[in-house]
């Protein structure tokens, strides 16, 4: 099988099981403070991504060794926060609901890309930026009851998420992915450790299973990603979180009873395919950039 093949099927894998994990997560998050759920979540986390780093070539020192330690050190807190206000979401707005408003960060990763890394963006990449917020609006449906401030916080992962994998491209220019990977896990440990424990309650001997199953999808999950990056291109793995979104939004009506409502499934279709259609240009300007270089 060609490596490109072989790399789908591993984010294909990984994705499947991301949704899984948010569909654990929106369980434990609806019973225990999500401070709480995420602290115990990274500390598997970590462990694992400190396991990785001493196996890997140059040992726990070359991970470690970063020329940009602010910046990945901020990127790994980031993460960490967005994933809190991501359990709280789902939660409180639901998972499909969530994942339908995410679904517009590859547009907002465009219009950052621009002062954070120099980038240009053509006016096709506005105008789909443009549409695919004009699709979130469809989402919201705000209408006399006014607009619901609990989406605040769905809004404000979406924007962590898209500042995180911005300053992840940032850091990659200087660093290797081990070292990115490293600082993804360990500084949102450390963070967590530090305010997760005034969030410490009982939880039910039952629930520890689901905790269990909440640590192991996390690192399967990021482990099948690496994987899929390691044997494709980035560019083509990228869609496939939008499959995510379908899955989650079967997770959330046949096990959580949610809803999924004509405008959500209308305004979900035009961010989605406003997210493609920037990935796809993305792609095509990297490509006549190498082109014209060779």
């Amino acid at each position: 099988m060609p490596p490109q093949s072989v790399g789908y099927l591993y984010a294909l894998a990984a994705f499947t099981i991301f949704a899984a994990q948010d569909g654990i997560s929106k369980h434990l998050g609806s019973a225990y403070p999500p401070v709480f759920v995420t602290m115990l979540r990274y500390w598997a986390f970590a462990l694992f991504v400190i396991f990785l780093a001493l196996r890997a070539k140059g040992g726990i020192r070359k991970a470690v060794s970063t020329k940009r330690f602010f910046l990945q050190a901020s990127r790994g807190v980031i993460l960490a926060v967005q994933i809190v206000m991501s359990i709280f979401s789902f939660s409180v707005v639901g998972l499909a609901h969530t994942h339908s408003i995410f679904a517009s960060a590859p547009l907002i990763v465009a219009a950052l890309s621009v002062p954070i890394l120099g980038e240009q963006v053509g006016w096709r990449r506005w105008l789909a930026i443009l549409v695919g917020f004009v699709g979130v609006l469809i989402i919201l449906k705000p209408d006399d009851s006014g607009f619901d401030l609990t989406l605040l916080v769905t809004f404000a992962a979406t924007l962590l998420l898209a500042i995180y994998s911005v300053l992840t491209r940032l850091a990659g220019r200087t660093d290797p992915a081990t070292t990115s990977f490293f600082y993804t896990g360990v500084p949102g440990a450390v963070v967590l450790t530090l305010v997760g424990p005034f969030y410490w309650v009982d939880m039910a001997p039952s629930d520890w299973g689901w905790m269990l199953a909440l640590c192991m999808t996390g690192m399967s999950g990021h482990y099948l990603l690496i994987r899929a990056f390691e044997v494709a291109d980035a560019a083509s793995i990228q869609p496939f979180s939008y499959y995510q979104l379908v899955l989650v939004s079967i997770v959330g009506v046949t096990l959580y009873g949610e809803v999924l409502s004509a405008h959500m499934v209308i305004g979900a279709a035009i961010v989605i395919s406003a997210g493609l259609f920037t990935i796809w240009r993305e792609q095509m300007v990297a490509r006549r950039k190498r082109y014209q270089a060779s």
